[in-house]
């Protein structure tokens, strides 16, 4: 989908930068997962959480993720 912004912002910014700024935008709105995000910057995702990190964004990581992952870990000890 192309997205059309006025010149002199475009002029400002390489498609790739815009692509960032997107998927930080719908990443930060809870809008896209991690994965998501990253595919819509054209990042892999190592790439998009070094991007989030130099930004200081913080994942989206909660109480019930933390629990999953506990779950996993305990299934991975059986």
């Amino acid at each position: 989908m192309p997205v059309l912004l006025p010149e002199e912002i475009e002029r400002q910014f390489t498609p790739e930068d815009i692509q960032l700024h997107l998927a930080l935008g719908m990443f930060l709105d809870h809008r896209v997962s991690l994965g998501q995000a990253a595919a819509i910057a054209g990042l892999s995702q190592s790439k998009f959480l070094h991007e989030l990190g130099s930004r200081r964004i913080p994942v989206h990581y909660d109480e019930a993720d933390a629990l999953a992952d506990a779950a996993t870990v305990e299934q991975w000890e059986k």
